[in-house]
């Protein structure tokens, strides 16, 4: 994969998930019914889960900006390797719980393009030529999005639905 080719992909990925950020209060806040896509979160914790890997990805960027490894990188796997997704979820989930929504609005909104003009500045053999660390940006972006349409679908439906 060509850097300009990823960035290409990951803005059409992100796309239909801006919606979200438009939802009014109520459509964020509500519970989706637990047997739908959506398993019962709400748009805000749909936002803050693809907010909080997007984080994640941006502060690994940063790194490769100027050093040949990530640190958040790698402490981000080994958690994830220790404790597993769920725990690890979880704690991101805890960490935001007293985030206003006006500022799950905001990371939501500017995380991707920090995320896309940093990866510009990191030099192509720390990230795109390096499977590695390509693979971490696929999965952290575009394959998680792609994990979480239905979760999308569910909640659009549901903020339909009570209009």
């Amino acid at each position: 994969m060509e850097a300009l080719e990823f960035l290409e992909d990951e803005r059409e990925s992100w796309r239909p998930f801006e919606v979200l950020a438009d939802l009014p209060d109520a459509a964020l806040t509500t519970p989706t019914s637990p047997d739908s896509g959506a398993h019962g979160w709400t748009g805000r914790d749909l936002m803050v889960h693809l907010t909080a890997w997007r984080e994640v990805a941006l502060q690994t960027a940063r790194e490769l900006a100027v050093n040949e490894t990530s640190s958040t990188r790698e402490r981000s796997d080994r958690e994830w390797d220790a404790l597993g997704g769920e725990a690890v979820n979880e704690r991101l989930f805890a960490e935001w719980a007293d985030v206003p929504l006006d500022e799950v609005r905001t990371r939501f909104r500017t995380v991707p393009g920090e995320l896309r003009g940093y990866l510009t500045v990191v030099p192509e053999s720390r990230w795109i030529k390096n499977a590695d660390v390509q693979r971490t940006f696929v999965e952290e972006t575009m394959e998680h999005d792609e994990a979480h349409r239905e979760d999308l679908a569910a909640i659009l439906a549901a903020a339909r639905d009570d209009r």
